[in-house]
């Protein structure tokens, strides 16, 4: 038996995968047992190091839920601004017109192959040199500007493929009946795509969330990775505890954000029809580089 991609493993190919499963768990599983010695011999499991976050409720009240407040307030501030402005420039990048289409590619391009810690950098510059905003919230305003002038260009490709996976009969009909373009675009194209770029689009938002993360590494965002600093500070370094715990917020909020988006994405696609396609953001990357139009 044959597939597409691949012949279907015999008997022998079927052993020796077996083998190598086994052989990688057990080389796993010493290097797990190797990562924990190495912490036991440290002290880093020891109880004291980490039954703070069991006993004492000020290193969440003080530590962890102000970081994870401000986390979610750079996040959102991003996620409201990035997406409609990613439409707008994903529209703008489909423009019949060529002195909107040029212009919209460029920024887009711009913006994306610039890494976005970069932005955040060049922001908080900018802010320091041509701006009163008070230092205690200036890297806050960095953040949001950076995570905001790079998501909404990756945010544009993702827009710009999701309505080129649409099948081009649906602007025909649209045409046919008289529609314009903006119409197309507003009653025809956008409600049809949005279920198709959800996969992408919700993929991009945990990659705001955790780009937040960057802010308070570099920045001096109080942000919650940046807890990781001051716990240990403050309950005996215990860095592994606190990364811990903090990796576990940081999986939660994201499982949030993907369970939200996944029960819109199912109801969507309940309530409207759907032409089967899904975009995901490997193929934004790899393939909608060139000038489409539709």
């Amino acid at each position: 038996m044959t597939s597409v991609l691949y012949d279907a493993p015999g008997p022998r190919a079927k052993r020796r995968n077996v083998l190598l499963t086994i052989v990688f768990l057990v080389v796993l599983g010493l290097a797990v047992w190797w990562a924990l010695s190495i912490m036991a011999d440290k002290g880093q499991l020891a109880a004291d190091k980490w039954s703070p976050f069991v006993t004492d409720s000020q290193v969440w009240t003080t530590y962890l839920l102000p970081g994870l407040w401000l986390t979610v307030k750079a996040a959102a501030l991003a996620i409201v601004i990035a997406l409609p402005l990613g439409a707008l420039f994903g529209i703008g990048r489909l423009s019949d017109h060529r002195w909107i289409r040029v212009p919209v590619g460029a920024v887009v391009e711009f913006f994306r192959a610039i890494p976005v810690l970069i932005l955040m950098f060049f922001a908080q510059a900018m802010f320091v040199q041509f701006t009163d905003i008070e230092s205690e919230i200036r890297p806050m305003y960095a953040v949001v500007t950076g995570l905001v002038l790079y998501n909404s260009s990756v945010i544009a490709e993702i827009v710009r493929a999701g309505i080129l996976s649409l099948p081009s009969g649906q602007t025909d009909a649209a045409k046919a009946i008289g529609m314009r373009k903006g119409q197309t675009m507003s009653y025809v194209l956008l409600p049809q795509a949005v279920t198709a770029m959800l996969p992408a689009l919700v993929s991009q938002l945990v990659v705001i969330v955790k780009d937040t993360a960057l802010g308070g590494a570099l920045l001096g965002l109080s942000e919650l990775l940046s807890q990781s600093r001051t716990i240990p500070a403050n309950y005996g370094a215990n860095t592994i505890a606190a990364l811990t715990v903090i990796a576990l917020l940081y999986i939660a909020l994201n499982f949030l954000l993907t369970s939200a988006a996944g029960w819109l994405e199912a109801r969507a696609r309940r309530t409207k029809k759907s032409t089967g396609a899904v975009v995901h953001a490997e193929d934004v990357e790899a393939g909608l580089d060139g000038g489409m139009s539709l």
